[in-house]
């Protein structure tokens, strides 16, 4: 169940110009023990990164980081790394389409479109869809791999760190035994973690550039997250997969026994 964990100072590092950057472990599990914590980060990119945020990455030891963005993003926003970074870094493989990221383009979809809900049902459309694209469930089981590897800390993160790494961490919870609740606990923080104004305002200046017709009201919606989007995705999952357990299984490769490789590399107590 949630938890006041998931509203405790130590989840979030405060960064310049890094938004959402978090620690995703810590929860209890199903059956007992709990996510370790100081593995599991997530946060949304790095290209505004200042040189004080370059030491706290540098100082959390990553293994490994799983960039979700397309080629087209990281061109246009091309991250920071600290000096002597040895951390693996895994890019995406870019999709068909879209070439942006999921709210940039909803934002796209209802060009022109000042209403707030409007975007509401945009953004929700969206959801049953994301779990689904091929290079998303293939970077989320690479970031699986690199944990049941041992590989040390591993960061997965997106444009703002919200839809694409908030599905790919829902994921990694689920099939670790991570509550449903928690898990989206643990995705609605993505609303109040860090300067949640400076991330929004970052995030609008993007979204206008696409549609300079939004109002104030629907661009700060669309840098949010709403319980409806996610629960829109399970319900596609389900849909799809019957279950939970069997997106896990059929699309990611994390049947039980995979499942519990996980949990022996990511879980403690």
């Amino acid at each position: 169940m949630a938890n006041d964990q998931t509203l405790d100072d130590w989840r979030v590092i405060p960064m310049q110009g890094i938004h959402n950057f978090r620690d995703y472990g810590g929860y209890a599990l199903t059956g007992g023990g709990k996510l370790k914590r100081g593995l599991l980060w997530r946060s949304g990119q790095h290209a505004g990164a200042s040189d004080a945020d370059m030491e706290r990455i540098a100082g959390l030891g990553l293994g490994s980081v799983f960039d979700l963005r397309t080629s087209k993003e990281r061109d246009l926003y091309p991250c920071r790394r600290p000096q002597g970074f040895t951390a693996e870094i895994v890019y995406s493989a870019d999709p068909d389409r879209p070439k942006f990221a999921p709210h940039i383009e909803a934002a796209h979809g209802f060009a022109g479109a000042r209403d707030a809900a409007y975007v509401h049902e945009m953004m929700t459309d969206t959801y049953t869809r994301i779990a689904f694209r091929p290079e998303l469930v293939a970077m989320t089981r690479g970031h699986a791999e690199a944990l049941m590897q041992g590989d040390g800390p591993s960061l997965i993160n997106c444009m703002a760190g919200k839809d694409r790494t908030g599905i790919a961490v829902a994921a990694i919870q689920l099939a670790a035994g991570v509550h449903r609740d928690d898990v989206m606990a643990d995705y609605l923080l993505t609303n109040t973690a860090g300067d949640s104004e400076a991330r929004i305002r970052a995030g609008m200046e993007t979204v206008r550039g696409v549609n300079g017709d939004i109002s104030d009201e629907a661009a700060r919606k669309i840098m949010g997250v709403e319980a409806d989007y996610l629960e829109a995705a399970f319900a596609a999952i389900e849909g799809r997969h019957g279950s939970i357990d069997g997106w896990l299984a059929d699309a990611l490769g994390l049947d039980e026994a995979a499942r519990e490789k996980l949990r022996a590399a990511i879980a403690e107590g």
